[in-house]
């Protein structure tokens, strides 16, 4: 069946990857971007319709799906300018509700593994609240995230809005913005242009990092998913919006996913610069993915070596 599918931030790495995984299926998918952090070339050809237009605004159309992404998500972006990405966070996660209270629609609601903080549980379950720095400079972010979460809580609660969170791990691959300082992209656009590998501290903090394939599968069988299902399954576990992790549990150093990168690159001459922790940034990061397991019979099925080796192809032919 063809649906008519909303992505806000479409035009950014998840959302333009979603729009192709959506389109090659026949739907009929619009993408709403102001553009401030996605790229126009990342829409290139892509049979979509376009709504430039800042998330905190009111968006016209009918829709059966939506996917709200928008949000500045990397930490220089986010950083920037941090009450743009806290009121992007809320007044645009508002504006979302409000057009799935008004037609009806299923919404999935990108939050993210942020809103652990520096995580005192490992690994993190949705069970867990987190252990976040709400005056830090990461809490624009992660406190709008959090916030974003309870004002999904409230229109479900109130209005019995279709809603649906997922708390997104480190997730890579094509499309990614070179300038957007995720490690994974750090690394290869060093190690492709033969200069020293960044690593902060020591580079032993850990992260889990799911390839993008991986992700849009969880996504879409997600807000498949029956609503009354999703009830039973959620509402023994004390929660009354439902919320997943969806994350790769295997956890790696950052020196070693420098090190896989390198292994990728045999030609490359790069080293290892070594720089100061930045503030608050989390020691260990690694999803538990039971729940997703269970309720959607989803498991990542890519390797660290065969996502890194496709998004080093990626990047290569942007060169």
């Amino acid at each position: 069946m063809t649906l008519r599918i909303l992505i806000t931030g479409g035009a950014g790495f998840i959302g333009a990857n979603l729009a192709r995984f959506l389109v090659a299926r026949d739907h009929r998918v619009t993408v709403l971007d102001n553009f401030r952090t996605g790229r126009r070339g990342n829409l290139e050809g892509l049979a979509v319709s376009l709504l430039e237009r800042d998330v905190r605004e009111s968006i016209p159309g009918d829709y059966d799906w939506i996917f709200h992404l928008a949000c500045p998500a990397s930490p220089p972006h986010y950083q920037a300018d941090g009450l743009f990405t806290l009121t992007t966070a809320f007044d645009g996660t508002r504006q979302v509700l409000e057009v799935a209270q008004r037609c009806g629609a299923r919404v999935l609601i990108a939050s993210t593994s942020e809103v652990y903080g520096d995580p005192q549980v490992h690994p993190q379950p949705e069970g867990y609240w987190g252990h976040v720095n709400p005056l830090g400079i990461r809490s624009c972010y992660d406190e709008g995230k959090r916030a974003a979460e309870t004002l999904a809580l409230e229109y479900r609660r109130k209005f019995g809005v279709d809603v649906r969170l997922v708390r997104i791990f480190n997730t890579y691959g094509p499309w990614m913005d070179p300038q957007d300082g995720r490690v994974i992209s750090n690394f290869i656009l060093q190690a492709l242009h033969n200069e020293p590998l960044t690593l902060y501290g020591r580079g032993e903090q850990t992260r889990s990092c799911q390839f993008i394939e991986d992700l849009l599968r969880a996504f879409v069988r997600y807000l498949q998913v029956d609503r009354t299902q999703l009830e039973a399954f959620f509402a023994p576990r004390g929660l009354i919006v439902p919320v997943l992790n969806l994350g790769n549990p295997e956890e790696y150093t950052i020196a070693d996913i420098a090190r896989a990168v390198l292994a990728l690159l045999p030609e490359s001459r790069s080293t290892f610069a070594f720089k100061p922790l930045p503030a608050d940034d989390p020691k260990r990061r690694k999803p538990d993915i039971a729940w997703a397991s269970e309720l959607l019979g989803w498991q990542p099925r890519v390797s660290l070596t065969e996502g890194l080796a496709k998004t080093i192809a990626y990047f290569r032919g942007t060169l």
